[in-house]
């Protein structure tokens, strides 16, 4: 049976990730401020005012970025005070209240489209996510992201599909080695040779062993995008076997394939993968379904910030 063990890290909410978020909450914050003011603000809402905000979902939805609030406030240097209604990676209603806003009135109105901004793509990513692994959420296939992912929010957007149910492929070129036709490619033109898949794996695997300061059982993948070019690899043991653009009958008989020759290689389909056609690839028996479009496909949820400035209730 294939090694389910064998993965790649999965994104927590750990140091990296608020580093990265710190940095584009600076960058958001200089893109409403440039280096200036809240003009309209502080043109027209007293100093010291008190203010209440509700962050409400105008959609059905599944979580992500709510716990990240409090970071955000931080990052700004917001007097705001944050209570969270939510965890990341829940399910929610439209109409529900998933964090409370409570501060300074100018600091809320200064802060608030950075804050939906961002909680709007997380959000986004997890609920779609959540949709396309819903349609195999009975079989053993995992869903994986790829790296199409908006530049500087990686962390982001992969901590935003595994709040949706999907796991996390390689985060990036440094944790992983993942060989495809360019690779081949490159490494022929510069030597003569063309390397069969089997022997990109060993001579990957051979360098991996050369490297001080980079694990040697990092994960190995290859790309194929033939039966044949499986049948080459198998024997050599990569971690996972990525299947190019195939076609179900393809992908069966490649796990039938690979049930025979080596079945600690796992499999993982790949190439224009929609909600119409997933179910069938997990059907066919690979372990891994990777989608790129759960990252660049993902559309903002609709959440809005619903005030109330004393008595007086104001949805913004």
């Amino acid at each position: 049976m294939p090694n389910p063990t064998r993965d790649f890290g999965q994104q927590q909410r750990d140091e990296f990730l608020i580093d990265d978020l710190q940095q584009l909450v600076r960058l958001a914050i200089r893109e409403d401020l440039d280096r200036g003011y809240d003009l309209t603000t502080l043109s027209v809402v007293p100093e010291g005012l008190p203010a209440a905000a509700n962050i409400v979902a105008r959609q059905t939805g599944i979580a992500a970025g709510i716990q990240l609030i409090n970071d955000m406030v931080e990052t700004m240097d917001a007097s705001i005070q944050v209570q969270l209604h939510v965890r990341d990676g829940e399910a929610f209603d439209s109409g529900t209240c998933l964090a409370s806003l409570t501060g300074d009135a100018r600091d809320v109105l200064t802060c608030e489209r950075t804050i939906l901004n961002f909680l709007g793509r997380l959000c986004g990513i997890a609920t779609w996510t959540g949709q396309h692994a819903a349609i195999i959420a009975d079989l053993p296939t995992s869903l994986y992201d790829t790296r199409k992912t908006t530049p500087g929010w990686r962390r982001l957007e992969k901590y935003a599909v595994r709040c949706g149910g999907g796991r996390n492929h390689r985060s990036g070129l440094h944790d992983a080695i993942l060989i495809k036709d360019n690779h081949l490619a490159c490494h022929q033109r510069s030597t003569g040779q063309l390397l069969s898949p089997a022997q990109a794996v060993t001579h990957s695997r051979r360098f991996l062993s050369e490297q001080p300061d980079v694990a040697a059982d990092t994960i190995v993948e290859i790309e194929v995008d033939s039966l044949e070019q499986l049948e080459d690899a198998l024997p050599a043991s990569p971690d996972i076997v990525l299947l190019d653009n195939m076609s179900i009958e393809q992908l069966k008989r490649a796990v039938e394939l690979r049930d025979r020759v080596n079945p600690s290689v796992q499999l993982e389909a790949s190439g224009g993968v929609t909600m119409s056609t997933i179910r069938d690839i997990a059907e066919s028996g690979v372990e891994r379904i990777s989608v790129g479009a759960l990252t660049h496909s993902a559309v903002n949820l609709d959440l809005g910030l619903d005030w109330e400035l004393g008595s007086k209730n104001l949805s913004m």
